[in-house]
């Protein structure tokens, strides 16, 4: 493949950021890619692995000369960043980040960015329990969605350019209004993610229940409640701050239909809940029929890396 980046800026180096960075290297993409992180032992492990062809300390340093910056930072501390990078950014260069909010994240950085460069939100629908430099890998995005939310005005150019990087990586590449991002990610990754929080934390504090029973008995539901809770706490705390509003209304959707269920299982009301859920079966199904998991059986017997969980 052709260059199509002359120089990137990786603004942190955890997982979404090293996988960017190994499938740009891995395809050609970039010239030059300079990372990042506020951490000094994330550099250093990142600078030990050759994770970047550049680690440099700051994040002002990092974005010096780049035609292309990517925010890979928990989206409560993007306004920050970019008020550190922006009176460093190059003219014509493109900002974007990976943030799982996108309202709010257009809401805090655009009027923060000076007007000659242009600003391509963007969030990968692809991630793991894992985090920090050592996670990442260059088959993460494969058939996995990326969905891009420029705002109105944004630079045509700019964002065809940024596509083309994610469907190089294997992305499947979406644009949507960024208010219905933010309500669809609360259906399908927000909400769940508080919902499996919520549910390991019961299991602690059923204490009769002993830690060794819980982890000795996990069949799949709960083992799979404690892989998504197993993500990075900082990242989730943002998320439900930012996208507050779209998280709610869908909690409260939920709590409508957990009342109704428990109003079945109270009455013996059966056909009810075959009939629901075998309605909400088909949503399964149809999950892999789209691509995004498969069917094969695995138990927790064998470590997955492609096909692990979206967050």
């Amino acid at each position: 493949m052709t260059v199509i980046y002359e120089r990137v800026a990786l603004i942190g180096l955890g997982l979404i950021a090293g996988s960017m960075a190994l499938a740009m290297r891995r395809g050609g993409l970039a010239g030059e890619i300079v990372g990042t992180a506020r951490s000094a032992e994330t550099r250093t492990i990142a600078q030990e692995i050759g994770l970047c062809d550049r680690i440099v300390e700051t994040a002002a340093e990092a974005v010096e000369g780049a035609d292309l910056v990517v925010l890979c930072v928990p989206v409560g501390a993007m306004g920050a960043v970019t008020a550190q990078i922006a009176p460093h950014l190059a003219r014509g260069a493109t900002v974007t980040d990976v943030g799982s909010v996108k309202k709010d994240v257009i809401a805090t950085i655009g009027p923060l960015l000076p007007d000659h460069v242009a600003f391509v939100p963007g969030h990968p629908l692809a991630g793991t329990e894992h985090s920090g430099p050592r996670s990442g890998f260059a088959e993460l995005f494969e058939n996995r969605y990326l969905i891009l939310t420029p705002p109105e005005g944004t630079d045509k150019e700019a964002t065809l350019k940024l596509r083309a990087l994610w469907e190089a990586f294997g992305a499947l590449v979406e644009e949507m209004d960024a208010d219905h991002h933010d309500l669809v990610l609360a259906v399908t990754s927000h909400a769940p993610h508080l919902i499996a929080y919520t549910m390991v934390g019961v299991a602690d504090d059923l204490r009769r229940v002993t830690d060794s029973e819980v982890i000795r008995y996990s069949a799949a539901g709960f083992r799979d409640f404690t892989r998504i809770a197993a993500s990075d706490p900082t990242m989730w705390r943002d998320v439900f701050l930012s996208n507050k509003e779209a998280t709610l209304e869908i909690l409260g959707r939920f709590t409508e239909e957990l009342f109704a269920l428990q109003r079945a299982i109270r009455q013996g009301d059966g056909d009810h809940l075959f009939d629901y859920f075998t309605r909400t079966r088909a949503i399964r199904r149809g999950i892999i029929e789209a691509g995004q998991d498969t069917d094969a059986p695995d138990f927790g017997r064998g470590a997955r890396r492609k096909g692990e969980a979206a967050e």
